[in-house]
């Protein structure tokens, strides 16, 4: 049986780090993207570990990147989807128009025949 270690691990001695609210991630971006702070310098202001900092840009990052690639131009707050979604809507439209006119010109055409 193993005797429990006395020293301790880094893992052990290593605190958790300090959990920020979303404006305070914000505000960590904000610095590090405008240069004011190096990922360093923000994590020992902020009480956060580096490593927190890092995974903060990163997810900023892919999260302004991937509302870049939802938005439509000239179409403020549609998402890809939406977009794709009135589009076809307003195809049904078109094609509902053209067999609508054709229906009426071979009526005109052939004439109304009897129900009988």
């Amino acid at each position: 049986m193993q005797e429990p270690r006395t020293g301790s691990s880094p893992k052990q001695s290593r605190k958790p780090g300090k959990r920020l609210a979303p404006s305070e991630k914000y505000e960590v971006f904000v610095q590090v993207l405008s240069q004011r702070a190096a990922q360093r310098e923000a994590a020992g202001k902020w009480q956060a570990d580096r490593s927190t900092v890092v995974h903060i840009c990163r997810t900023a990052r892919q999260g302004a990147l991937d509302a870049l690639a939802a938005s439509v131009p000239g179409r403020p707050g549609m998402t890809a989807g939406a977009a794709e979604l009135a589009g076809a809507r307003a195809e049904l439209g078109r094609l509902r128009a053209a067999v609508t006119g054709q229906a009426v010109a071979l009526h005109l055409h052939q004439g109304k025949s009897r129900w009988d």
